[in-house]
């Protein structure tokens, strides 16, 4: 990626409508794509982890997950969201944005424009090595 990119789960509505808001917001030189459209292996990034959280992929190619992606997301759209994204950097919120991002995110399917799809598959159950 040689522009900045938020990259969502293009297979969860929620995540879709969200990133169509973010569209609207950040600058014209930043991408929103789902991950499905994206080449993560070159950005270092495993499937699981962009289906489990939003993904801010800076110029250089860093790459920030969750709730830190999502304030850096805010702060490249500028006005009063960049203030709202640098809020999100300082503590208290610092301390409790991952613990609400995880919350959403795990609870995606059930908000507003949300599907069954939304829902990120639990890890398979391990296979009794006992017997």
């Amino acid at each position: 990626m040689q522009r900045p990119a938020l990259v969502f789960d293009g297979d969860c509505a929620f995540c879709s409508r969200s990133a169509g808001l973010a569209r609207r917001m950040l600058p014209a030189d930043a991408d929103v794509v789902p991950w499905q459209q994206v080449d993560l292996a070159s950005a270092g990034v495993t499937a699981e982890r962009a289906q489990r959280e939003v993904l801010w992929v800076d110029r250089h190619g860093t790459v920030t997950g969750g709730a830190a992606a999502v304030a850096l997301a805010l702060r490249a759209a500028g006005g009063p969201w960049a203030l709202l994204g640098f809020l999100l950097w300082l503590p208290p919120a610092r301390w409790l944005a991952p613990s609400v991002y995880r919350l959403v995110a795990a609870n995606r399917y059930r908000l507003p424009g949300g599907t069954a799809a939304c829902r990120v598959p639990s890890a398979p159950p391990q296979a009794d090595q006992g017997s």
